[in-house]
């Protein structure tokens, strides 16, 4: 496509601010009604809750790296006229300043945040728009994995995580962090999305031993199956997860199935059986060739080796390990390269689905590609900690998923925006300048055309 195309493709199908607002509404037309109904902590207040909330998405939305920059890019007399007429307030002087809005997350209840998540996916589930991303058109794939938020040099508050380093040196030294574990839902090749979130966390300064992702697995896992008990899942994760609690939670407790990564030193006596089987020629095989095609690299045709042994027993419960061997070659360089993967799952792997399996397994890497590389890296900064109260830094981190959410919605559904091709800084940063743009009448009536919307002009 000519940059004149692209040109006018993005006239044709993008408003940038106004496009994004449409989008909200066609997925979730009683989001400002949701807003509006979380339980506001203040007795006294001069905005309303859903600006609060509002203004703190948008800064996520636009990519602004802190809250005082957000003050400052807000400052303009369109960004308030426009948030305030999307959200069907009475026009306010300014939004609200950066001080304002900690004082008010510090004392909102994380579980409101919780809650407005739920709704939204949900919502996103009801549509039956994303059956295809169903794992052999059944499973909604969730993966779970942890990161790190934050690091103090001295302690930030009572629930911080202790680590002590270079002990018994002369450099030793005790460093405090806050780590996270998020379960993401993926939704299509790209997208996925914050389903849950779990905070790593001391209940206070005193205990013995840290909290860890093992034990906010299971706090996580249990409050995901009361949130959506019928929900069909297959768990992704590495190899941390190849473990009987684990399976006791997933398998026996929620009715979850599994899909892990495995390396021998998890659970050596399942490896152990995998190879005497295999050594016996009783292992199921499947040999495919498959091309690939990335941005940088070009295609890549690779040959795929797969192995399998089902049935494995390990105290009750029947496992399947499955091996991937590719050979891969770049056309461009003629590059060759091998890799091997293994995975356990307790579902029935035959030669009609091995290849998906071994493909799904593999997309465990998009919790760090899609969802945390970006949103520290690119995009978020999530490891800014935007407040110094503990609960205002939760509630943040919680904001940037419902952000991620509407956003990566915004990218998949817009058609002038997948056919410009546009960077994520390039797409934050036009609905930063788009935001700041009065909206005409036409805006308006693009935005609310098939979908519910209060304004007030």
């Amino acid at each position: 496509m000519t940059r004149s195309e692209r040109r006018r493709e993005k006239k044709k199908y993008e408003k940038d601010f106004a496009a994004f607002c449409k989008i909200m509404r066609q997925y979730f037309p009683k989001f400002i009604e949701w807003l509006r109904e979380l339980k506001d902590p203040r007795n006294f207040w001069t905005y309303e809750t859903e600006v609060m909330l509002m203004t703190v998405i948008m800064k996520n939305i636009c990519s602004i790296s802190s809250m005082q920059k957000m003050t400052d890019e807000f400052l303009e007399d369109g960004c308030v006229k426009n948030l305030c007429r999307i959200l069907g307030v009475q026009p306010h002087e300014f939004l609200p300043h950066y001080v304002t809005l900690n004082e008010f997350l510090s004392r909102l209840d994380t579980a409101e945040l919780e809650c407005l998540r739920k709704r939204m996916i949900c919502a996103l589930l009801r549509k039956r728009k994303f059956e295809d991303a169903r794992f052999l058109g059944k499973y909604w794939l969730v993966i779970f994995d942890a990161t790190g938020l934050f690091h103090f040099s001295e302690r930030h508050c009572p629930h911080c995580l202790k680590k002590v380093m270079n002990r018994g040196t002369a450099e030793e030294k005790e460093i405090y962090y806050h780590h996270v574990l998020e379960a993401k839902l993926v939704l299509g090749d790209g997208f996925v999305v914050s389903i849950g979130t779990e905070f790593i966390e001391n209940e206070n300064e005193d205990v013995s031993k840290n909290d860890c992702e093992t034990k906010a697995f299971k706090r996580l896992a249990e409050r995901l199956k009361k949130e959506y008990p019928r929900l069909p899942v297959c768990v992704l994760a590495d190899s941390l997860y190849a473990s009987e609690p684990v399976f006791e939670k997933c398998i026996r407790d929620n009715g979850w199935h599994i899909l892990l990564r495995y390396k021998e030193g998890s659970i050596p006596s399942i490896a152990e059986e995998y190879r005497n089987i295999a050594d016996m020629g009783e292992a199921e095989e499947l040999d495919r060739q498959i091309a690939r095609e990335y941005p940088r690299k070009g295609k890549v045709k690779e040959k795929q080796h797969m192995e399998w042994v089902p049935e494995i027993d390990y105290r009750g419960y029947k496992l399947t390990l499955l091996a991937l061997e590719i050979e891969a070659e770049t056309e461009k360089t003629g590059k060759k390269a091998a890799k091997t993967f293994q995975w356990l799952t307790d579902l029935a792997v035959t030669g009609k689905n091995a290849g998906e399996f071994a493909g799904t397994g593999r997309k465990r890497w998009q919790i760090e590609n899609e969802g945390f590389n970006i949103q520290k890296n690119i995009r978020y900064d999530i490891q800014h900690a935007n407040s110094r109260d503990y609960n205002a830094m939760k509630c943040h981190y919680l904001l940037t998923q419902i952000a991620d959410i509407l956003l990566q919605l915004y990218e998949k559904s817009s058609l002038g925006l997948r056919e410009a091709k546009n960077g994520i800084k390039k797409i934050s940063s036009d609905l930063l300048k788009s935001l700041g743009e009065p909206l005409t009448g036409e805006d308006i009536l693009f935005i609310t055309a098939h979908s519910y919307v209060k304004t007030v002009t």
